[in-house]
Order: C-alpha cells, then sequence, then structure tokens
C-alpha cells in the first residue's frame, strides 16, 4: 500500500495532559505505579455481517495482543492503567497519540500479558514485543487521511518497536471469507474493517467491525466449579454471568495450568461461542483468557 507524505495536523490531548507529567515523573525515575490514569475514550468495534459495502473499508488482521493507547509519552491501557515500557523501548516514538497494540505475535497472548503487567519492566521479554499502530486518534479527516499521515510518522521513526498494521482492501464477502481464512489458518484471530471516512471517536460503532470464525464475549466469574474424574481436585468449569444477568458454565478451553489455577472470582473472562440456546444461553462456551481490565 502506497500512502502520500503530509505534514501531521494534530491537536493536544488535553484532557490527561496533568494526570500524564505526573505518571510520566514516576515511571522515568522507577516508582512506576499502577493506580488508573483517566481512560482514553477508544472506538469499539460490532460485529461483521454479510452485506456491508466492503469497498468503504479498509481490512487489516485481528492482532492476539494487548490494546495500548500511546499518550505521546507513555502506554495506557483500556481502563487508563500505565504499561511500564522500557525508556529504550519508546525512544524515537512519536510525540502524538497514538492507537494501536502491543503484540509478540500470533499465539502469543499469555506471555504478552505476563510481560506488560510487570511494574518493572523485562529487558529481555520487552525486546519481544512490537508495537502494531493502526489509528492517529488526534488527527483530523476520515480514516483513510488519517492513514497516510500514520505511515509517514511511522517511516520518520528510527524505533525498529513500532510498526504500522497492515491495511487492504477487498472486493466483496467472498473475497473477505477467503482472506479471513488464510489468517486463522496461520494462527490468526480474525479481521478488523475499518470505515474509510470514519473520524476517531469512542464508543461502538459500524465503523469499525471484526470479522471472527466464531463469536465471542465477556462474562464475570461467579464460582469455581470442581472438576470430576480426571479433573478431580481441580477446577471443573467457571460459573459465570454475562451483561444481561444470565449465568452459565464454561467448561473448555482450559489448560491444565489454568485448571490448577483459574481465574479468580469476580475477574471478567472471555469466551467464544456459536450462537445461542432458545433461552438466551451461549451454545457451547469456550473458555479464551481473563479480559485486561
Amino acid at each position: 500500500m502506497h500512502m502520500g507524505q503530509s505534514s501531521e495536523p494534530v491537536t493536544s490531548h488535553r484532557r490527561i495532559a496533568l494526570p500524564i507529567l505526573l505518571f510520566s515523573a514516576l515511571w522515568l525515575t522507577g516508582a512506576f505505579c499502577a493506580q488508573a490514569l483517566e481512560k482514553p475514550g477508544l472506538p469499539l468495534a460490532n460485529i461483521y455481517r454479510e452485506g456491508v459495502d466492503l469497498s468503504q473499508y479498509w481490512v487489516s488482521e485481528k492482532l492476539d495482543g494487548v490494546r495500548a493507547y500511546w499518550t505521546g509519552s507513555l502506554f495506557l491501557s483500556r481502563n487508563g492503567n500505565g504499561y511500564a515500557a522500557p525508556v529504550w523501548f519508546t525512544a524515537g516514538f512519536p510525540s502524538v497519540p497514538l492507537d494501536g497494540e502491543l503484540w509478540m505475535g500470533r499465539a502469543s497472548f499469555q506471555q504478552l500479558v505476563s510481560a506488560v503487567r510487570k511494574q518493572q519492566p523485562n529487558d529481555l521479554d520487552w525486546h519481544r514485543i512490537q508495537y502494531m499502530v493502526f489509528d492517529l486518534p488526534t488527527a483530523i479527516g476520515g480514516f483513510t487521511e488519517r492513514l497516510e499521515r500514520l505511515e509517514s510518522l511511522i517511516q520518520q521513526s528510527n524505533s525498529p518497536y513500532i510498526q504500522l498494521v497492515e491495511q487492504v482492501r477487498v472486493p466483496d464477502h467472498q473475497s473477505l471469507m477467503k482472506r479471513l481464512a488464510q489468517v486463522v489458518e496461520a494462527g490468526g484471530e480474525g479481521l478488523m474493517l475499518h470505515h474509510e471516512a470514519s473520524r476517531y471517536q469512542a464508543g461502538r460503532s459500524d465503523d469499525l467491525l471484526k470479522v471472527k470464525p466464531y463469536m465471542d464475549a465477556e462474562a464475570r466469574v461467579i464460582a469455581h466449579l470442581p472438576g470430576q474424574g480426571k479433573y478431580t481436585g481441580l477446577l471443573g468449569a467457571l460459573l459465570v454471568e454475562s451483561a444481561d444477568g444470565k449465568r452459565f458454565r464454561i467448561g473448555t478451553g482450559f489448560s491444565d495450568a489454568e485448571r490448577r489455577m483459574p481465574p479468580a472470582i469476580g475477574s471478567l473472562v472471555t469466551y467464544q461461542y456459536r450462537g445461542f440456546t432458545d433461552s438466551g444461553v451461549p451454545r457451547f462456551p469456550s473458555y479464551l483468557r481473563v479480559r485486561e481490565e
């Protein structure tokens, strides 16, 4: 994909400027604190359905990483918690806000989460991480215009740890499904669709769509149910509650280590499923991971 060069028309991100100054001082002196700052307002995806005019969308791989908002000086999680990246990792990063994911590669999510959660970053861990950027929050214009400016910014950076997520076009639903199958076969999670004219705005909308071979959602852990047979003494299933108050069990998808040390009661977990039963409960729910809050 070839994008033109252009100057960077960005606006100041005033609403988090003061807490950032304080947090930066603590972080640079090694006194990192996991206390939440102000949550960044992030665009969230709806589910793709056939019939969407794909000629209006850019398509990229849905990375199995950790969403990270770069303020221009530090990383924030979805809930405004800081990720303590080493100073050398972010050296040369643009000094404007970026939206992207910290990523270790396909099928490396748990190792990634372990690395970014550490209040004292481990250099060996962070040498394996890339910041994969897909949007420029404070730039004016639609997504295509932001993408052009974003490519220019990344090209100007000398850092080997920041990379632009590849964005491509597909002509129709059949081509989209073919690309989805290729990504999933290679170990990827799915695809993301960005509307070419969309503005950067918080909340869920059809400006951003996700395409996956299954559906997923989050639920709160209510209880640990004991296992039987080969799982005696281990977790048998999680009793969880969805946002609409439905309670159900998740009994598959766990590793032996996760059955020995299951997600904490009260934590939010992500699961995949295949539609709903007549009573509105997810069919064949399978555990994926603890959701980073």
